[in-house]
């Protein structure tokens, strides 16, 4: 039988102090998921084990403390920074857990101008360091929609991905080094060199480990030079999807490094652009130097010139469009009192796959969804990280909700469309995760994902946290 409650509380107070230890009931609720769950937590309910405290820490050697007592006792820990989170992976799936909060260790370690590298706790939000570099003349690259409210530490941990990938890569391809805690308190910290050969790059055992295997505490990444004066935008409507990746591929092949690349279906065209006229849409931007940035965009015009159906739009509208897409925290509260407003939700399933079965993925998915699941109110998808190989595909759908509880909309609505969208990728040979990591919600399909080499997956849960202490459930099947 596992401790209690108070007795877990009263433990860590022997380890931390008692301000950094909050038992609030309501912080406690929030605590114990992420957005996966947006309708139940605007209506005020928490399906959910309420963990049995959230610890703010400070450092990496607090962190170590702490999870050396939680391996002992074999107590769950929920890693956790900027909380926007979207498939529960930061869901407590067991009841008494410690949400390990790392929001407080927010310090900007060092902008190196000369080596062309920043390096921060995981605390520090992503636009802060942005706003920040900026200043210099330099960039992360990185610009996911979370930005203004998503951390570094939480960001590495999801391998994310920003709207800027198709020329700066996700974040896999940004970290240089990086600092971890493991679940019996060993403190790993892996250093700043450009490249090694030294055996595995064992930075990936880290990077996109959704905190089911250790606690990431501080990270550095590379920079670039911010040069948006040379931004050029390219905006396109077409008939159809099909047309949309032969383009997308052809820049892709062709070698050019344009640094948003992205395909939108009518549907979604429509709740993005006044001018799509019912049409797909295609939008390209390219940047960096001057040179570089006037190539690449007349490149794209030549290759999509080769498409008669491909009409030019103003590039006025894809610049005024692009500068309003990230999150806004006054929108995110006004996406609430809507919801409730309205009982009318949206969500989005990214995945990605070859060029050869991406419009495939995209047709069999759309289909399925409207066949099987009721009060659709809209159904579309767009592409928006692409590659020499491939592209994701990014399905947005809303639906009515009707006739049911609050806890009730995952199990009738979002859990089965992520089930449709998962199933088919998965079957084409696809991936049922692009970007936002598997969380608690895709994993009853992770086997079918990596196939045989499951084996490479499990053998590092068992090698680093054989008592599953870390995040149960998240990439990892729960055990009852």
């Amino acid at each position: 039988m596992g401790l209690s409650r108070e007795q877990i509380v009263s433990d860590i107070k022997s380890i931390l102090p008692g301000e950094q230890i909050i038992t609030d009931e309501e912080v406690l609720q929030e605590n114990s998921v992420d957005r996966f769950r947006k309708y139940e937590t605007i209506h005020g309910v928490y399906s959910q084990p309420l963990p049995a405290a959230v610890v703010k820490v400070k450092s990496a050697e607090e962190i170590s403390r702490i999870l050396q007592y939680m391996n002992d006792n074999n107590i769950n820990a929920v890693p956790r920074t900027g909380g926007s989170a979207t498939e529960g992976g930061l869901e407590t799936a067991v009841e008494n857990s410690l949400v390990i909060d790392g929001s407080a260790m927010n310090e900007i370690v060092s902008i190196d101008a000369y080596n062309m590298l920043a390096t921060v706790k995981c605390g520090v939000p992503l636009e802060e360091l942005e706003d920040k570099l900026r200043e210099q003349g330099l960039t992360t690259g990185h610009s996911p929609q979370s930005k203004p409210l998503a951390q570094m530490g939480g960001l590495v941990a999801t391998r994310s991905i920003g709207q800027l990938s198709t020329l700066y890569g996700g974040i896999e391809d940004m970290v240089v080094g990086l600092e971890a805690v493991f679940p019996n308190g060993e403190i790993t910290k892996i250093k700043n060199v450009p490249r090694r050969a030294a055996g595995p790059d064992i930075r990936h055992v880290i990077i996109g480990n959704e905190g089911a295997l250790c606690y990431i505490t501080e990270v550095t990444v590379k920079v670039f030079q911010y040069q948006p004066k040379n931004n050029h935008y390219y905006g396109y409507v077409l008939d159809n999807m099909k047309t949309g990746f032969e383009i997308l591929r052809e820049v892709m092949v062709q070698g050019y490094r344009p640094s948003v690349a992205r395909l939108y279906d009518p549907e979604d065209g429509a709740d993005h652009f006044d001018f799509s006229k019912g049409k797909c849409v295609l939008i390209f931007m390219a940047e960096g130097p001057k040179v570089i940035a006037e190539a690449t965009g007349k490149a794209i015009e030549a290759i999509v010139a080769q498409y008669e159906e491909c009409e030019a739009v103003e590039s006025r509208l894809i610049q005024d469009w692009f500068e309003s897409l990230n999150w806004d925290p006054a929108k995110v509260i006004e996406e609430r009192k809507e919801i409730k407003e309205t009982n009318n939700i949206g969500f989005t399933t990214e995945v990605s796959g070859l060029w050869g079965e991406i419009n495939e993925i995209y047709e069999k998915c759309i289909k399925r969804i409207r066949e099987e699941i009721p009060n659709i109110t809209m159904l579309g998808g767009h592409s928006s990280h692409s590659y020499m190989n491939g592209t994701n595909m990014y399905f947005v759908y809303y639906y009515d909700l009707v006739d049911i509880k609050p806890e009730e909309e995952i199990t009738k609505y979002h859990y089965p469309i992520n089930k449709i969208i998962v199933e088919e990728t998965v079957k084409a040979g696809g991936s049922m995760v692009h970007h936002h990591g598997v969380g608690k919600h895709r994993t009853p399909w992770i086997k079918e994902e990596y196939g045989s080499s499951y084996y490479i997956l499990e053998t590092l849960k068992k090698a680093f946290d054989p008592k599953g202490i870390m995040n149960k459930g998240t990439i990892f099947p729960k055990e009852d």
